[in-house]
């Protein structure tokens, strides 16, 4: 390898691994909203955009070759597509589908790349055909029968478990084995295997998305003041360039806005809503009336029509505590008040104080 290929061999790697260190700063960050966390994606997203491009500028893929003939040291840039999707999808802009888009076409990129380099298994590469025949309904559990779909979500689980566990086993290797060609090699692919299985899920979820923004209706763009001022004074049957310090419209201005003129058109159809009174006096008797609702009773009619309705309680207040004034002259209430006494005499004496309690005697 002579000196231009080393130079470029190391600026690329250099950029990739800022790239990628950016990427692993969103890990740190809890809100994917907050705008440290959009400042580091923007990086990373730029950092991934000019390592594609200078891979391609450096030729560093060809489609004449084979997995065999890439070298070690260049199988993570094959991880540069995949890296792109994944944190695409991450951005917060308002445009929705075009970032599904773009994710899209990022991981397409990457299962292509990986394709014609004949690196994805037999199962792998069918789910790919599926993907490349059938963009827009494109989805991993394709059958309706529940027990297919439950295998599969199963048997994808325990793949990626098992690569994951790979991946972990391979690192924890000792110092002298990373340095080693072949097992650097086996960390990478196992990484491309894990990520070719993580792709097709992602691919799954934006067709579904996408599926789902179809359905949306289009949100009409926001009008300019300019337009908003122009279609309220055209509402309002002004014209665009009019002007004026009046609050209530002139007479011009309503019989064009149809609050005056005809009610019925010659067929007989009403042009708009209308009120049948009964005579012209009543129409007359409202034109000098009060804006406010009048009342249709007095105080004291209100009143008695409250007591009849049981909506007022007689007694109470100082009145209830003022001893009734007896009438000597009346020999039946002092009778009545005299057998009343008797009564409760007789009551006391049948009935002694503690004659009840029968349980607390000793």
């Amino acid at each position: 390898m002579d000196s231009s290929s080393t130079e470029q061999q190391s600026s690329l790697r250099k950029l990739f691994d800022t790239a990628n260190g950016q990427r692993h700063k969103l890990d740190s960050i809890p809100d994917p909203s907050s705008a440290v966390y959009q400042e580091h994606l923007r990086a990373a997203i730029a950092g991934f955009h000019q390592c594609r491009q200078l891979t391609e500028r450096f030729a560093i893929f060809s489609p004449n070759e084979i997995e065999d003939d890439i070298s070690t040291s260049d199988l993570q840039f094959l991880l540069i597509d995949f890296y792109l999707g994944e944190i695409i999808l991450q951005s917060s802009v308002t445009d929705r589908k075009t970032t599904l888009l773009q994710a899209q076409a990022a991981y397409e990129r990457y299962l292509k790349r990986l394709d014609s380099y004949d690196m994805l298994s037999k199962a792998d590469s069918k789910v790919y055909q599926n993907f490349v025949s059938s963009r827009g309904d494109f989805s991993l559990l394709s059958t309706s029968d529940p027990t297919v779909r439950r295998n599969t979500k199963i048997a994808r689980y325990k793949r990626e478990q098992e690569l994951r566990l790979k991946i972990e086993y391979l690192t924890q290797i000792p110092l002298a084995l990373q340095n080693d060609d072949a097992a650097s090699r086996e960390i990478y692919l196992a990484q491309i295997q894990l990520y070719t299985h993580n792709a097709f899920h992602a691919l799954d979820i934006i067709a579904q998305e996408l599926k789902i923004l179809a359905l949306m209706p289009q949100a009409s763009p926001a009008p300019q003041p300019e337009e908003r001022e122009a279609d309220y004074r055209q509402r309002n049957g002004r014209p665009k360039d009019s002007y004026s310090d009046r609050l209530d419209p002139s007479l011009s201005q309503l019989m064009h806005n149809g609050k005056a003129g005809p009610i019925l058109s010659k067929d007989g159809k009403p042009l708009k809503p209308f009120t049948l009174l009964d005579n012209r006096q009543r129409l007359r008797d409202g034109v000098f009336r009060q804006d406010h609702a009048l009342p249709t009773m007095t105080i004291d009619e209100y009143l008695e029509e409250e007591k009849r309705r049981g909506g007022i309680i007689d007694g109470g207040g100082e009145q209830s505590g003022r001893p009734q004034q007896v009438d000597e002259d009346d020999m039946d209430h002092a009778d009545r008040e005299t057998m009343k006494a008797r009564e409760w005499d007789e009551y006391v004496e049948a009935n002694p104080k503690g004659s009840g309690n029968t349980l607390n005697r000793g």
